[in-house]
C-alpha cells in the first residue's frame, strides 16, 4: 500500500486545523503547511500553532495519526519544504501506523 498525500475535505480544516492527511490503513497523519515567505513572521505562526494544539489533538485522538508542520518557502519558484526533519519524522510515524 503505497501512502499518498491529500487534500483535506473543508470540514477537517475547519474542524482539526490540517491542510493534508496520509492515511495508512485504516488511521490518517495530518499535515499543516505554514509559508515562511518574506513578511510571515514565525512569531505569528508559533502563536497558531500553541492555538491550533487542541485540535491537532482531537485528531490525533480520532484518527490515530499524528499532526505534523512543515514550513515552506518559494525556491526558483518552487515551494520547497524548510524543516526537512519533518519528512524523516513523517516517514518513522508512517511505518508506525504500518504495524500496529
Amino acid at each position: 500500500m503505497s501512502s499518498t498525500l491529500s487534500p483535506v475535505p473543508d470540514e477537517w480544516d475547519r474542524l482539526y486545523n490540517v491542510d493534508f492527511f496520509i492515511m495508512i490503513k485504516d488511521k490518517y497523519i495530518g499535515l499543516q503547511i505554514k509559508p515562511v515567505n518574506q513578511g510571515i513572521q514565525l512569531s505569528q505562526i508559533f502563536k497558531e500553532r500553541r492555538i491550533q494544539e487542541k485540535t491537532h489533538h482531537k485528531f490525533e485522538e480520532e484518527f490515530g495519526g499524528k499532526v505534523f508542520y512543515a514550513f515552506s518557502s518559494k525556491s526558483n519558484g518552487k515551494k520547497v519544504i524548510v524543516n526537512l526533519e519533518v519528512i524523516e519524522e513523517i516517514k518513522k510515524e508512517i511505518e508506525k501506523l504500518k504495524n500496529t
